[in-house]
């Protein structure tokens, strides 16, 4: 399936199960369906949902943004290309306000860090500004520290699960 800008997009209707998002992708699916994206260490997991439908989204974010770099693979591996082609792909045409967010990763995974932070803290800071931009509301998040997490989002409800080896299951 292509959404309106020609990106093709995973959709899930009516599968019965999981769908798996690796990094650099993002899938849409419906109840009874669910996604799930594992390894975020320094990666930001979003799930946006719209509680109207019982449909959402859910993207793995590698890195803030180009930054002016020749793009080679997937494009949605950037905060700033992803973000909006999750919110339009969930929202399909409905007013973007309506939906609401949830993130998870951002971690510290090896200490590296510059002036502006490690890359956990600029892919965090970037996807908060993404989502403001298109005013789609951050209403959870587990972010931070210096594990890694999987997460979960399940559109039938907007239950979005965070597991950690460290930290157990966190319900968002």
């Amino acid at each position: 399936m292509r959404d309106s800008n020609d990106i093709p997009v995973r959709w899930s209707p009516a599968e019965h199960g999981s769908v798996l998002v690796t990094t650099g992708e993002f899938a849409v699916a419906e109840a009874p369906s669910w996604l799930v994206t594992p390894a975020l260490g320094s990666c930001v997991g979003v799930a946006v949902w719209d509680a109207a439908r019982r449909r959402g989204g859910l993207a793995h974010v590698m890195l803030p943004a180009p930054g002016g770099r020749h793009l080679t693979g997937a494009e949605e591996r950037f905060a700033s290309i992803a973000v909006p082609r999750l919110v339009a792909a969930v929202a399909d045409g409905a007013p973007p306000r309506r939906l609401v967010a949830k993130i998870a990763g951002g971690s510290t995974m090896f200490g590296h860090a510059n002036e502006s932070g490690t890359i956990g803290e600029r892919n965090v800071q970037e996807v908060r500004h993404q989502l403001g931009l298109l005013r789609v509301t951050l209403v959870a998040e587990d972010t931070g520290g210096t594990h890694a997490r999987t997460m979960e989002l399940h559109p039938g409800s907007g239950l979005v699960l965070v597991r950690s080896y460290r930290y157990g299951v966190k319900e968002l």
